[in-house]
């Protein structure tokens, strides 16, 4: 069990106040680089569009895995990706605190054909989501090796998330 996953029995604090605590802020969001929106709501359920490591616009590494991007520099990208995938959210939720599950993250990450360490880039976005959410971060994940991803971008995070469903009156 990696790291991130530990402690995630403490009491839940709030996502924003868990960022300051780690030392992070959440960035703008990401503008898209082609015809789609950050993130979608759909009932209860949010769906982040893919993000890829850009920080104050720029990607904080190009290339692949197994070639020029290290796999620590990899982790990095994928909790960068995190951070804008949350930023993407919050746009569209308003309060990272109405999340009551982290469902699904899927990984791309571009790399040759040889490498087989995906998993440990993934853990990068699946670490934050757990030292952000607790035990409701915990989730599903898939992450799968690519050519090449936009911008020539090494790593990209796709994200769903569960809401709680507003009390009845």
């Amino acid at each position: 069990m990696s790291q991130g996953r530990r402690g995630t029995e403490r009491t839940r604090s709030h996502p924003e106040q868990r960022l300051g605590e780690l030392g992070l802020t959440l960035p703008e969001v990401v503008p898209p680089v082609a015809t789609y929106v950050p993130a979608v709501r759909s009932g209860d359920h949010v769906h982040v569009s893919g993000q890829v490591p850009l920080r104050e616009g720029r990607l904080i590494a190009v290339g692949r895995l197994g070639d020029t991007v290290s796999v620590e520099l990899g982790y990095e990208c994928a909790r960068q990706c995190a951070l804008n995938a949350l930023a993407a959210l919050k746009a569209e939720i308003g309060d990272l605190a109405a999340v009551a599950r982290v469902v699904k993250a899927l990984v791309f990450v571009a790399s040759t054909a040889g490498f087989t360490r995906h998993p440990r880039v993934g853990d990068g976005a699946s670490d934050l989501l757990c030292e952000l959410f607790g035990d409701v971060g915990q989730h599903a994940r898939s992450a799968v090796g690519v050519s090449t991803l936009p911008l020539g971008s090494p790593v990209e995070l796709e994200l769903l998330v569960e809401l709680h469903r507003p009390a009845r009156g």
